[in-house]
């Protein structure tokens, strides 16, 4: 038990983690490793002074709601991991951790709703950037499909924790 406790709680931390940096870095889009978009601003390297140049996005409502939705998964799973400290130490022994695996699974569908938008209207959302078509996935958005699952089942597992002691 202890161990299914302690990898639950690893497994809470890891995907918290990896939904801050998806939200926050600045590679969701890539053109050629010299410019790069993300859900706040569009960034260029100036080879000249060895810096990135950023300049806010451009406003869309496409852009509106994967910023939204990012940002309440991450708050879904911060809350999630706060209740569930405070579960831990106040639940009655046999309690199931319901309301933190049903803030975990919200996160989850936040998380999955954000991708999805983003997935689907990249170029709605990167409309006057460059050519979309030059550009690939960065990496803070893999990781943002990645931590969907993570989250979702973490919720589950949360939902079928019991505590023993």
């Amino acid at each position: 038990m202890a161990f299914l406790l302690m990898f639950v709680t690893l497994l809470h931390l890891i995907t918290l983690a990896m939904l801050f940096i998806s939200t926050m870095e600045k590679s969701w889009w890539v053109w050629d490793g010299m410019e790069n978009s993300d859900l706040w601003y569009n960034c260029r390297y100036d080879n000249f002074s060895g810096t990135w140049l950023c300049a806010s996005s451009k406003e869309s409502e496409w852009l509106h709601a994967v910023q939204v939705l990012m940002v309440l998964s991450v708050v879904f799973s911060s809350v999630s991991f706060l209740i569930f400290l405070g579960q831990l130490f106040t639940m009655s022994k046999g309690g199931l951790f319901y309301f933190t695996g049903l803030c975990q699974v919200f996160a989850g569908l936040t998380a999955l709703s954000a991708v999805l938008i983003y997935t689907l209207h990249n170029k709605e959302i990167l409309q006057d950037s460059r050519e979309v078509t030059s550009g690939h996935f960065g990496y803070c958005f893999i990781l943002a499909w990645v931590c969907v699952p993570l989250l979702l089942c973490s919720g589950i597992i949360y939902v079928h924790l019991r505590k023993k002691e």
